[in-house]
């Protein structure tokens, strides 16, 4: 098995600032590439940003210079720091990682189960 568990989420207010953190364990022989989506309430889950194992970054138009995603390679986790956070941030945030298992004997997609961010006054 393969899980990958976040954490960090919560309501701050416009402005404000919070920090995800995704830790990845089980059955995994190496790891491409982690990163963060969000799904809003009736929307399409969209991608946020995005780490490879060699440190290159990509991040979505909307927050570029407010997010930041990182990674520690040694312990599988990726976070993603959130500045300047807006109301049009809320959502629900799903950590993914792009990784080979012997649980599918190869490569795939793996979710964590999503944490809530809510940006509110």
């Amino acid at each position: 098995q393969v899980q990958l568990v976040e954490s960090g989420g919560g309501l701050v207010q416009p402005g404000g600032s919070l920090r995800l953190s995704c830790a990845a364990s089980g059955s995994i022989l190496s790891i491409n590439a982690m990163g963060w989506y969000r799904q809003a309430p009736g929307k399409e889950r969209e991608p946020v940003a995005r780490i490879t194992t060699g440190g290159s970054t990509s991040y979505a138009d909307s927050v570029k210079g407010r997010f930041t995603i990182s990674r520690d390679n040694a312990k599988n986790t990726v976070y993603l720091q959130m500045n300047s956070l807006k109301p049009e941030d809320t959502a629900v945030y799903f950590c993914n990682a792009d990784l080979y298992s012997s649980v599918i004997g190869g490569r795939g997609d793996f979710w964590g189960q999503g944490t809530q961010v809510t940006v509110s006054s």
